[in-house]
């Protein structure tokens, strides 16, 4: 009975297979080279880390449904991943490149990332996952192109910029480590960078022509405002979603987001500032790139007006953020609207409350979530789980709401069931702009305010429009609601986008699960996967879709269904 359970999941299998193949998308190979080098963001030598010799990294252009084969080759002196921000990795969170999915590629080896832009368009980026290497450098912007069939809201553009901009440290990343491991904070950064540089960056237009300039907050801490002097923005897509066509005159970008506008040369030809500064911070910091009209006749001078960097903006960027909402009519990665999805009318299957917290342990700080500070284990989480390692994590160790337990550490891993429809409220009690990230998803802004939230919060929720993304702002002493759909399979990271909170212990793991064993909710384990901690010499599933457990076959028969 047993063999013939295997012989009909095997054969289900294979026809996925088979269907999957004759409809293949078009594969897109890259190699690349991580190495350190010399750079000079601030005017003096740092070592960087530069992908082909490059910093920030290439751009990674793609096109829906476009599989990606990526060579990584770790020429740094200690383990490195690559992970990729706001890519959903549908089915297939083996390729998410964080810690708890994914062993790092050892020094001297390389690592093929394969994976595919499933149902996704839209502006994102690639980071260095590990320590903090992200404060070296390693990222590089992501540009997801719609289809030629699907139509776009907006004229093509003339031409298309990536801009990364971000805060910047002048230690070395191994230093800021250190200072991190002896449970002390890092003080505020240094400078800001765009596209790598404090000033001297600049993009080139032509008069009377539009252009789309996608930006990413690649930084480790600060929120940031930009603005682009005598120019107004038209905000056309946010991390995938075709946006509400509002135009502004600055607009907020937070740590971990991504965002599109247009911008027409339409005023005299000359030099025009692109102003990029910190926001809700004690010290105050800018920096500027220039945006040169091809027939320039004046060159920028002096330095562009300040920008006024105190709390009270904070009810500024609330406003700005509930005015950014999703275009319902127009096609996304589908030719059906974005708005034949109504989120709105969805029951909601659980509430989970995540709330920041810090504290002392053992004589050095550390930060949670829900009264817990996270610990990686000696095992990435995705491999224990697919191998049944006993011990590495256990399901529940994080709780819903925080309770009554004092702080502690932990692998915390939160269980959820496949398909649940789920309401995350962010509270945070800090006097800092908090920035949550979820791995794997894209979910529903459907609400954020001032103070704590209630459930009589619900009914400010925006449940027509709201815009889906990947990352989130919680303000100072705010609330933030998401609603997120999990039809994702996998291993997930949530985590807080202030990098050195995060490694201190501000994030968790969402372990979306289902026992249905199909290739339709889950991908095998890829053939090339490195295997690390207690996951060495554990034998690699020989056929697809068929998990090599110790359970007793009399355990996996009862629990495991073929997917009609």
């Amino acid at each position: 009975m047993m063999k013939m359970f295997h012989f009909l999941v095997i054969l289900c299998n294979i026809l996925i297979n088979i269907i999957s193949v004759s409809a293949e998308s078009p594969y897109r190979y890259f190699h690349w080279d991580v190495t350190y080098g010399d750079i000079f963001p601030l005017g003096i030598k740092q070592r960087g880390i530069l992908i082909n010799g490059q910093f920030p990294g290439p751009d990674l252009l793609c096109v829906t449904n476009d599989n990606l084969v990526i060579n990584v080759y770790n020429h740094l002196d200690e383990p490195f991943l690559l992970s990729w921000n706001g890519i959903q990795q549908r089915r297939n969170s083996y390729e998410d490149g964080v810690y708890g999915t994914t062993c790092p590629i050892p020094p001297g080896k390389n690592f093929t990332y394969k994976m595919q832009l499933k149902d996704q368009i839209g502006s994102f980026f690639y980071f260095p996952s590990l320590g903090l290497h992200k404060a070296a450098g390693g990222y590089g912007g992501i540009r997801v192109l719609s289809r030629p069939k699907i139509p776009v809201p907006y004229p093509s553009p003339d031409g298309d910029y990536t801009l990364l901009i971000g805060d910047w440290y002048k230690s070395d990343h191994k230093r800021l480590k250190s200072v991190l491991d002896h449970g002390r904070m890092l003080h505020g950064p240094d400078a800001i960078l765009i596209n790598g540089h404090r000033t001297g960056s600049s993009l080139t237009v032509e008069q009377g022509r539009t252009y789309r300039l996608r930006i990413s907050n690649v930084g480790l801490q600060n929120s940031l405002n930009l603005r682009i002097v005598g120019h107004r923005m038209k905000l056309v897509e946010v991390e995938g979603t075709h946006t509400i066509q509002n135009t502004y005159s600055s607009l907020d970008i937070h740590v971990g987001q991504s965002l599109s506008v247009l911008i027409t040369a339409d005023r005299p030809p000359q030099d025009y500032y692109i102003v990029v500064s910190n926001l809700f911070t004690e010290e105050f910091l800018t920096s500027t790139a220039i945006l040169h009209y091809n027939n320039s006749q004046k060159r920028v001078s002096g330095r562009p007006s300040s920008f006024h960097n105190n709390n009270r903006h904070v009810s500024w960027s609330l406003y700005q953020a509930r005015s950014i909402r999703t275009n319902l009519t127009a096609s996304g990665p589908r030719p059906n609207p974005q708005g034949s999805y109504h989120y709105g009318q969805i029951p909601v299957n659980r509430t989970i409350m995540i709330i920041n917290s810090a504290d002392q342990v053992n004589g050095r700080l550390r930060y949670g979530i829900n009264n817990v500070s996270f610990v990686p284990a000696d095992t990435p989480l995705k491999l224990a789980d697919i191998f049944n390692i006993s011990g590495v994590f256990h399901v529940g160790s994080i709780p819903d709401y925080q309770d009554d337990r004092p702080f502690h550490l932990g692998t915390s891993v939160m269980g959820v069931g496949f398909r649940e429809f789920v309401e995350i409220v962010f509270e945070n009690h800090d006097c800092i702009t908090q920035s949550y990230h979820l791995d794997g998803y894209s979910f529903f802004v459907v609400g954020l305010d001032r103070g704590t939230w209630t459930p009589a919060s619900r009914d400010k929720y925006n449940l027509a429009d709201a815009i889906p993304r990947s990352t989130t702002q919680v303000y100072p002493n705010s609330w933030t609601a998401i609603y997120v759909a999990l039809d994702n399979v996998g291993m997930w990271n949530l985590r807080s986008e202030i990098w050195a909170q995060q490694y201190l212990g501000q994030q968790f793991y969402l372990r979306v699960y289902t026992p249905v064993m199909s290739l339709r909710n889950e991908l095998s384990i890829p053939d090339n996967v490195v295997l690390c901690g207690r996951a060495v010499g554990r034998k690699i599933p020989p056929y697809p879709g068929i998990l090599q457990r110790d359970e007793d076959e009399k355990q996996a028969s009862h629990d495991l269904k073929i997917d009609p």
